[in-house]
């Protein structure tokens, strides 16, 4: 099964949070990465996710699956459901977990669905 990344963004920021202080994307990632990533989930700091009016921000994607983004998360009270969300994601074999199996958060923070990459090859057998 391929690997799956769990992009978290850490330029992220959210409303109300001290310009001066560290950003909040960042301490998201460094709670993440203490926490451990679970099996077959790689945790992966990027600059931006572009989604600066909703952050706390995370993207998981595989090669082969649904690509999801999301959004307003907590770094104080999110990460224990980012990884099981990421485990769930992981498990897939299309990047779709039943939408009763998600963490809450994911249910109710889901910011994009994006449709899998596939090579030209795979595209035109599928056409």
């Amino acid at each position: 099964m391929a690997q799956t990344t769990l992009h978290v963004c850490l330029t992220c920021r959210r409303e109300g949070v001290d310009p001066a202080a560290p950003r909040p994307g960042a301490v998201l990632h460094e709670a993440l990465a203490q926490a451990g990533a679970p099996e077959g989930v790689r945790i992966v700091g990027v600059e931006c996710l572009s989604a600066c009016s909703n952050g706390c921000a995370v993207a998981l994607s595989a090669p082969g699956k649904w690509t999801y983004v999301y959004g307003r998360l907590d770094p104080d009270t999110h990460v224990a459901a980012i990884l099981d969300g990421a485990t769930r994601f992981a498990g897939t074999a299309d990047g779709v977990v039943p939408w009763r199996e998600r963490p809450e958060v994911f249910r109710k923070q889901c910011l994009a669905r994006i449709p899998p990459f596939h090579s030209d090859a795979t595209q035109e057998a599928a056409e």
